[in-house]
């Protein structure tokens, strides 16, 4: 093969390097003929460059994805002209058929090879872009055109790229059909729905495999939408159970922040009620006393008024009486001796009431300040009650947070649960897939997913739940317990069966 390369190689240039001289120095004369002159010798070139410049615009832009069929129209175009031209070179083209063809030969034979360069590089583009592609064969299409254009279509349509994959397809369905026709009286549409599926489904490249696989796929995808579906209204169940939990421990933390303030506001109220009452009682005491010292002193000062004005009227009798009464000079001495004694026993008493009513004074403040510091403890104890409601406040946010963050981490475990059931699941359908198995097969698998679930014990999973699972009746899903039983008893773990 190598070989036959190098010589296509050599050949291919060594025929392009003689057609492209033959056809110059003919379009060359025909440029001198037709009154060129000498643009005569650049004609040439500009019409056999041309097309080689336009074949490798649309190589170009073919290998990088952006293909215009017009670039190569036009070339094909500039190649009729070369070749008319050529063939015009050797005169009328009637009139001498034999040297016409001759001239055509050579641009003929140099487009050729242009050609067969250009489909080699399409190919070679194609297969190294992953687009290669089989064509229906010639033999084909001239042996049956109509069955030949069918499969072409199906393989540009459905994108079939390969033709021996093309002709398997038509193989397995022919043979399909006519197995129907045998099992259903020599009419194949006789047949139910599900089985003619390999036939209606054709035209989409479906083998029969494949569309007999339909029904079974989209009884799992109707199942999958289902469960997704389910999941989705569980999901959103939890949410709004978790929202109305989140707000009653809201209204919670609401009450409580409440109470608490309440305790506050109280405690500071009676406070400074406490406070207030001592201030009033200790003015009030302070003002009694200070009302009876000052009676006691206006007392103090009447009696000695009184005592002055009988001094007065006594020493105004002895001075009246002195000349008379000399011989009573020694009584009345001792008369005011004796009102001396009795002023100075006067004084003595109200300094003795006085002295009483400070006495009483100091008691009432000491009783006042009792009660200052009673109420001063009660406070203390207020605060101190305060400061446990507060302690109990924050060991109670405490625990709910504790609470709120278990229940996040039951939430997060049970969502990681379910994620590798659901990945579980996922790969033992895939497996399933892969294994293309039966409806029934399928549906047994799925309840000793089930069992297993539950623990590996049969009778753990009730019939009812099966029958609702798998859309049957009881009976059915009495069998279908008992088929998983036996899938499990001889090793089928969910997975790797």
């Amino acid at each position: 093969m190598l070989g036959v390369a190098v010589l296509a190689a050599v050949g291919g240039a060594a025929l392009a390097g003689i057609g492209f001289s033959g056809s110059y120095n003919a379009l060359r004369d025909l440029g001198f003929r037709h009154s060129f002159g000498d643009f005569s010798y650049a004609f040439p070139i500009g019409v056999d460059a041309g097309i080689v410049a336009l074949l490798a615009m649309d190589l170009h832009l073919i290998r990088k994805g952006a293909p215009a069929p017009w670039l190569r129209l036009l070339a094909h175009s500039f190649t009729a002209a070369t070749i008319y031209f050529n063939a015009a070179s050797a005169g009328p083209l009637l009139k001498n058929p034999t040297g016409t063809a001759m001239h055509a030969v050579i641009p003929v034979m140099f487009v050729a090879v242009v050609e067969a360069g250009r489909r080699l590089v399409i190919r070679i583009t194609r297969i190294e872009a992953g687009h290669g592609r089989d064509g229906v064969p010639l033999h084909r299409w001239l042996l049956a055109p109509w069955p030949s254009f069918r499969m072409y279509r199906r393989m540009r349509l459905n994108g079939i790229a390969s033709y021996d994959r093309a002709v398997e397809l038509e193989r397995e369905r022919l043979v399909y059909r006519v197995m129907l026709e045998r099992d259903h009286g020599g009419d194949w549409r006789k047949a139910p729905s599900d089985q003619r599926l390999p036939l209606t489904m054709e035209r989409f490249g479906l083998s029969v495999d494949e569309a007999l696989a339909l029904p079974a796929q989209a009884d799992e995808q109707a199942r999958l939408r289902a469960e997704r579906a389910e999941a989705f209204d569980a999901e959103v169940a939890a949410r709004a159970t978790a929202r109305a939990a989140e707000l009653e421990i809201s209204k919670l933390r609401t009450a409580g922040r409440i109470e608490a303030a309440g305790y506050e506001v109280g405690a500071e109220t009676a406070t400074a009620k406490a406070h207030a009452h001592a201030r009033t009682l200790a003015a009030g005491r302070e003002a009694d006393a200070a009302e009876r010292i000052d009676h006691a002193e206006e007392e103090l000062a009447a009696a000695a008024a009184e005592q002055a004005a009988a001094d007065a009227r006594l020493r105004a009798a002895e001075t009246d009486q002195a000349a008379a009464e000399k011989e009573r000079d020694a009584a009345e001495m001792r008369a005011r001796t004796s009102a001396t004694e009795r002023t100075a026993a006067d004084n003595e008493q109200a300094k003795t009431e006085a002295e009483e009513a400070a006495q009483s004074a100091r008691l009432r403040a000491a009783e006042t300040a009792k009660r200052a510091a009673e109420t001063e403890e009660a406070a203390a104890e207020a605060a101190k009650r305060k400061a446990e409601a507060d302690r109990d406040t924050a060991a109670a946010r405490r625990t709910q947070a504790e609470h709120e963050e278990a229940e996040r981490t039951a939430r997060l475990r049970a969502a990681e649960a379910r994620e590798r059931a659901a990945e579980k699941e996922l790969r033992a359908v895939e497996a399933e897939d892969a294994a293309k198995l039966t409806p029934a097969a399928r549906a047994t698998r799925r309840v000793a997913r089930m069992i297993l679930a539950a623990g590996g014990n049969p009778d753990a999973v009730p019939l009812q739940s099966i029958a609702e699972a798998l859309h049957v009746s009881l009976a059915t899903a009495s069998g279908r317990r008992t088929e998983a039983a036996e899938l499990i008893a001889a090793g089928y773990t969910s997975i790797a069966a």
